[in-house]
């Protein structure tokens, strides 16, 4: 795992995984309901490691929008990563997470910027705990 990096290692891409995460996992939403991310703690891998996806609701604008959204989303967990690895704990386990907007569209925010993507981010981040053992 590079510290600045963001690999193909450490993204979701297996449709179990998915399936996982949104039948079995947790959500979570930043202050305004703005963000949100759904979770889930795997038990089976032993590594530690966070996988992310970034998921944008067709309804919520246009491919442009959509993309420029992930990208953003990408660039914030990107940037952030190392400090959630130190937050948590996460010795046997593996955190499945997938970031979507909740209450950003393109219709209320045409121009969004990494600015205000980042800091709801890190709030989401931080709300997450490690399951008791």
């Amino acid at each position: 795992m590079k510290k600045q990096g963001f690999s193909k290692s450490e993204r979701i891409k297996r449709k179990n995984d998915f399936e996982k995460v949104y039948n079995f996992g947790a959500t979570i939403y930043s202050s305004g309901r703005k963000l949100k991310a759904t979770y889930f703690f795997d038990k089976t891998n032993e590594r530690g490691l966070i996988k992310a996806a970034f998921a944008v609701h067709k309804k919520a604008g246009k491919a442009v929008w959509r993309n420029r959204m992930k990208r953003l989303l990408r660039e914030s967990f990107r940037l952030n990563k190392e400090n959630f690895y130190e937050s948590l704990d996460l010795s046997g386990y593996m955190l499945l997470i997938i970031f979507s907007p909740n209450a950003i569209n393109e219709k209320t925010d045409k121009k969004i910027k990494l600015a205000e993507v980042m800091p709801l981010l890190v709030e989401i981040m931080s709300k997450i705990n490690v399951p008791e053992k």
